[in-house]
């Protein structure tokens, strides 16, 4: 059991659980909020960053530029259907997305959902250390390493989760904080 891959795992989780919560809306135009969106384009799920240029003009607005002109329906559609919660203005040659101010409820209701996504970056690093303790264990069964040796090694892990959790409610705080400020 190697420190350096269990560090990277739970670098990997802190930063999958940093991308789930660029996809919340916070009142702000971000481009970032369309990265879920699929096109059926040609059959085929495509993501929109794919098949666009998008741009944010100012802070409320967010501009989509198909490369293809016969695909501003589809995009359009996929957007409607999608849970981003915004409705497309489709102007014939690009697509614009208003982003409406945030109300109060809103701003609790997407904190609560922040909350549930640092949750399960939290239970993924706890996983991690779960997987790695038990590889520890194995390994001291099987006589690889001392007892000493075991016990410093999921003293390592520990710190290391502890570490990246605390990390997760940093980013988690900032990002409350982001969406509760008007």
């Amino acid at each position: 059991m190697k420190l350096s891959e269990v560090e990277e795992k739970m670098q990997q989780t802190l930063e999958a659980t940093q991308r789930a919560f660029n996809t919340i809306r916070t009142g702000r135009a971000n481009a970032s909020l369309l990265d879920r969106v699929m096109i059926d384009y040609y059959d085929v799920p495509t993501p929109l960053r794919s098949l666009a240029n998008i741009t944010t003009p100012d802070a409320s607005t967010i501009l989509i530029q198909p490369y293809d002109r016969s695909s501003l329906g589809l995009i359009e559609k996929a957007i409607s259907t999608s849970d981003v919660g915004l409705t497309p203005n489709n102007d014939g040659t690009q697509i614009r997305l208003n982003i409406p101010p945030l109300t109060a409820e809103r701003r609790k209701e997407l904190v609560k959902s922040v909350s549930k996504l640092a949750e399960e970056g939290k239970v993924a690093l706890r996983n991690i250390r779960r997987d790695a303790v038990e590889q520890v264990r194995k390994q001291e069964k099987a006589a690889e390493v001392s007892k000493d040796e075991a016990f410093g090694l999921q003293e390592s892990i520990q710190k290391m989760t502890d570490k990246y959790i605390t990390k997760v409610d940093e980013i988690t705080q900032a990002k409350e904080k982001e969406i509760m400020t008007v």
